[in-house]
């Protein structure tokens, strides 16, 4: 395989599209979101067929699936992207040097970015919408599993860039196959920047492997300390939030940390998890609190796998500490600096938990679930960072792009 004269056409395609007027990518937008609604039934019928080769329990079947709901909320999203303000051309810094040199700061775009994802198909929107905006070309490499819904996606958006005359290159998806995965991660020269949006096992491989510069984004092991102080109604209604809203996603939760003075509030705390049949695994002092009281199908003893691991299921860890120093370190050890929260009244322990936290999003009485570029009111998102270097958390619009120096005289010379 060699994808060599597909990276050059996007190549080209992003110089064309770093030029191209404002107004004319706000209308692409809200017109590739009308087509969603348009070309919705070709589209879900071929997520049918990939959901086909997937078992409905595998906890990646929920992020593959496409729904009209989700259908409409993808064009609503994008629709968002169109009304925000361009992130191109912004002054970010600008000064007047002793020697007359007018020096600015100006934000542009990378130019090609590649993204690698497993089976989401909601990030071929996504991706398409951002990268639109931010004025540069994308190269999606997704995984087989979404291969039919992915295919179906880019054609429609295909068809509408031809409406408008815009090069089709501005976006590219490639085979699904590890050979184009490769060439991707080698493509120095076309590619600026690549971003892995999936497992930990995906995102270590790419980070690993890549020849071109990579921004890791997507796993997710999040933990929500509820602290001596915390609020059992506030906290019932925020773990049952983070853990069951959607389990699929990376900003679901994976392990409770319960001081242990409020052992005896376990069970109130884990009450509204049962309607989703979460399985806990809990340690010996929170398994004692919740024998009984837990519905027994669903209570087992945490062991070493138990903490670290993102579940991406109805699943959950337990985890009891003696003080929020001993929840600090248990994060430390075990976070993949994504998110993380406390429950607390205590507005000292509040503040020393998001100063001590090392993770890109640090809650306060509130779900890691709200982990987000919509949540956040940035639109969409490209992915989460976990990293950083460049951009970290949400990854918008303003974090795709770079930026250079722009600098005017008028004949000074340096000595």
């Amino acid at each position: 395989m060699n994808l060599t004269e597909t990276f050059q056409k996007v190549r080209l395609a992003s110089r064309r599209l770093a030029l191209s007027d404002e107004g004319l990518i706000n209308e692409v937008l809200r017109a590739v979101a009308d087509e969603t609604a348009v070309a919705a039934g070709d589209i879900l019928a071929a997520n049918a067929e990939d959901l086909r080769r997937m078992e409905p329990d595998d906890p990646k079947y929920d992020r593959l699936m496409l729904t009209p709901e989700r259908l409409a909320g993808i064009a609503a999203d994008m629709r968002n992207v169109a009304a925000l303000p361009s992130p191109l051309n912004i002054t970010l810094e600008e000064r007047m040097r002793p020697n007359g040199l007018r020096i600015r700061k100006v934000s542009v775009p990378f130019g090609v970015v590649g993204i690698i994802y497993e089976a989401r198909p909601n990030v071929s929107f996504d991706v398409f919408s951002l990268c639109l905006k931010s004025g540069n070309a994308c190269i999606l490499k997704g995984g087989s599993d979404a291969d039919c819904s992915n295919r179906a996606i880019v054609e429609m958006i295909h068809r509408v860039l031809g409406r408008f005359g815009m090069d089709g290159h501005v976006v590219e998806l490639l085979p699904a196959s590890r050979e184009a995965t490769a060439e991707l991660l080698h493509a120095e020269g076309y590619v600026d920047v690549i971003i892995p949006r999936g497992s930990g096992k995906l995102i270590d491989y790419v980070r690993r492997e890549s020849a071109v510069p990579v921004i890791e984004t997507g796993a997710g092991i999040c933990h929500t300390y509820f602290d001596k102080s915390g609020d059992v109604g506030m906290g019932a209604a925020i773990v049952n939030n983070a853990k069951t809203r959607r389990v699929s996603v990376c900003n679901a939760l994976d392990c409770l940390l319960v001081h242990a003075s409020r052992l005896k509030d376990l069970p109130a705390l884990c009450e509204p998890l049962q309607r989703g049949r979460v399985k806990i695994y809990a340690d010996e002092a929170a398994f004692r609190a919740l024998e009984g009281k837990y519905p027994s199908a669903l209570l087992e003893r945490a062991d070493e796998n138990s903490y670290g691991t993102e579940f991406l299921d109805y699943k959950m860890a337990i985890k009891t500490v003696n003080s929020l120093d001993e929840a600090l370190s248990h994060i430390y050890i075990y976070s993949s600096r994504h998110s993380e929260a406390i429950i607390t009244e205590d507005k000292e322990a509040a503040a020393y938990f998001q100063r001590a936290v090392d993770a890109a999003c640090v809650y306060v009485n509130a779900p890691t679930s709200f982990t987000d570029g919509a949540q956040f009111g940035l639109g969409a998102e490209i992915g989460i960072s976990t990293q950083k270097l460049h951009a970290r958390g949400p990854m918008g619009l303003r974090e795709m792009t770079t930026y250079k120096w722009l600098v005017d005289g008028h004949g000074q010379i340096r000595v």
